[in-house]
């Protein structure tokens, strides 16, 4: 619901535009068109993308010009959407193909959380704890990762063509206003707390100055190889002020605890300044909806039951909790209905390791399976189905080769492993899962990156607008519900650290990553040509938001309350209609 009622101001809009790009030509920021008795446009045109002019052609010609054209043809995808709208299906279904192709994106969404939330998070905990990482480091590294992994891939996506980088800047600020203003807004209304000031501040300056570095570049319009380093430089500038500042506070902590205990002093630990500061510098280490544990020792059988290999792989595939189904809202099974079966494959071939459980979750039929078809999933996905027709030595597939070697390593598995012991090596399957659920993530973000670029075209919307919306939407819908639920338990604090320390590494490594990988690819510095004047609006505001923050809650003498939380609310709404009425033309600098 909470979707929809963002979505439906843009859909508003979207009809609007669709009607009126059948029958306006653009004429607008150089661009011009003239038709000739054959299929030949003669096109020229600013910086925008050839393919958005496609729905200024009639509907027999946008086929050829679709196959025709470069920017048309997005090969990250495993579906050309293009094609699927303007090919394959008849003009009079557009609006059904729309419709359709939202339905298909929202699902890419639930696939994405999915991955990131109950398979990719889970083996990234189980691989910081088998490496002995403080919550510190893994906090800040580890689990960053996992919580902002939707984030950070489809920003590298975006970033692999130059006429979808905008989306990747516009969904990175989009979620980064958003996460800031709703969620932490959110956060306020439903728990008024006293926020921890040090990393409240820590966290918002070394936001800040990715944002205005950003900014910079933007105007420049270029990303160096130095720059891009100095991306990922900033974010381990920034855990390791982490983890010397949690050093600091636990020294302090314990001189403080020390000398209470040698003289009848004050109780330094019932002061209102240890109480502010306490827990200052604890990152949490969770991811959605992981502060809501099931305890399941009591319901263990009193006495020892064995189950069969059949009956464990059975059990192992069923991501129904009775109990749970028994005791939760309608809304939430009409949900987890729609969910199952893409958690079932997902089971089937992402292995989880879960270090608080006595056997690890060791479950070894599907361990077994797994060593089948993690890796086959891995070659059929990777970079959206390259390596499907690849030939070994140009005679064997190399889905074959992967196939038979995961059989036999299943087999070997399968014959010297116990039901009820897990092996020695068992903590490798948490790196498979990883290395597994990434590539799936990449995939989804591909796929996603290119319906929105169809969306984007029939729409006539700039690839800024999709993300900072959808996009942005899509990825921190999930954060949004789980840090409002963990402030509404009594864990705010939690709640704020984890708006501002997950945005930061997005940011940092989605720009960065994303700008690496296609200075890899094209062996040049990256070209970034902002999207007229919605761009600087969007980086306008959330650098504007931060800085309304870091003034107006330490004036507040760090109280986050109803007051401050309907502030944020109605700073993002304000935004998002400055947004879409500059998208539309509605405002403009002449």
């Amino acid at each position: 619901m909470p979707f929809a009622v963002f979505l439906w101001p843009l859909l508003v809009f979207c009809c609007h535009q669709l009607q009126v790009s059948s029958h306006v030509l653009t004429e607008g920021s150089g661009v011009r068109v003239t038709w000739l008795p054959s299929d030949t446009a003669v096109m020229a045109q600013g910086n925008r993308d050839e393919c958005d002019l496609v729905m200024n052609l009639s509907a027999t010609d946008r086929c050829a010009f679709v196959k025709n054209t470069s920017d048309c043809s997005m090969e990250d995808g495993f579906i050309n959407y293009l094609q699927l709208a303007f090919c394959l299906l008849p003009p009079n279904l557009t609006p059904l193909t729309i419709t359709l192709c939202i339905i298909w994106l929202f699902f890419l969404f639930i696939f994405l959380g999915l991955t990131a939330s109950k398979f990719f998070c889970p083996n990234l905990a189980a691989i910081s704890t088998s490496l002995r990482l403080t919550h510190n480091v893994a906090g800040v590294t580890f689990l960053a990762f996992g919580n902002g992994a939707p984030d950070v891939f489809s920003a590298m996506a975006a970033f692999s063509h130059p006429h979808t980088a905008g989306m990747a800047v516009g969904a990175l600020f989009g979620a980064g206003i958003f996460v800031t203003t709703v969620v932490a807004g959110g956060v306020a209304l439903v728990k008024p707390f006293n926020v921890a000031s040090r990393p409240f501040l820590r966290d918002i300056i070394f936001y800040m100055v990715a944002v205005f570095w950003t900014f910079f570049i933007l105007y420049r319009g270029t990303v160096s190889l130095g720059e891009t380093l100095g991306y990922l430089g900033l974010y381990v500038v920034y855990v390791l002020t982490v983890i010397i500042s949690a050093c600091i506070y636990n020294r302090q902590k314990h001189s403080r605890m020390g000398s209470t205990q040698n003289g009848p002093v004050q109780n330094v630990a019932q002061t209102p300044e240890f109480q502010a500061s306490e827990s200052d510098d604890e990152v949490p280490c969770f991811s959605n909806g992981s502060i809501q544990q099931e305890y399941e020792a009591e319901y263990r059988p009193l006495l020892p039951y064995s189950e069969s290999t059949s009956q464990i792989l059975l059990s192992s595939l069923n991501p129904v909790d009775n109990r749970k189904w028994r005791r939760k809202s309608w809304g939430w099974r009409a949900l987890k209905v729609v969910k199952t079966p893409l958690e079932v494959l997902l089971l089937l071939i992402v292995p989880i390791v879960d270090p608080d459980k006595e056997d690890r979750n060791w479950r070894r039929p599907l361990n077994c399976l797994h060593l089948i078809t993690a890796p086959l999933v891995c070659v059929l996905t990777f970079q959206s189905g390259t390596y499907v027709h690849y030939m070994v030595q140009g005679e064997f597939p190399l889905w074959l080769l992967t196939f038979l070697i995961g059989l036999f390593l299943a087999a070997i598995v399968f014959c010297t492993t116990a039901n009820d012991c897990p092996p020695v090596y068992h903590s490798l399957f948490a790196l498979l899962g990883f290395l597994v659920s990434a590539v799936l993530i990449s995939a989804a973000a591909s796929e996603v990156v290119s319906l929105l670029h169809m969306l984007g075209v029939v729409l006539s919307l700039s690839n800024t607008v999709l993300g900072l919306t959808l996009l942005a939407w899509g990825n921190s819908i999930g954060d949004c519900f789980s840090d409002i639920t963990i402030a509404h338990q009594g864990y705010p604090r939690m709640a704020i650290s984890a708006c501002f320390g997950g945005i930061i590494f997005n940011m940092l490594f989605g720009v960065g990553l994303g700008c690496l990988v296609q200075m890899i690819r094209s062996h040049s510095d990256v070209e970034l040509e902002p999207e007229g004047l919605l761009m600087w609006v969007v980086t306008g505001s959330l650098g504007l938001s931060l800085v309304l923050s870091f003034v107006i809650v330490p004036l507040c003498r760090f109280r986050l309350g109803p007051r401050y939380g309907t502030f944020l609310l109605v700073f993002y709404a304000t935004f998002l209609l400055i947004a879409l009425l500059t998208e539309f033309g509605k405002i403009r600098i002449s």
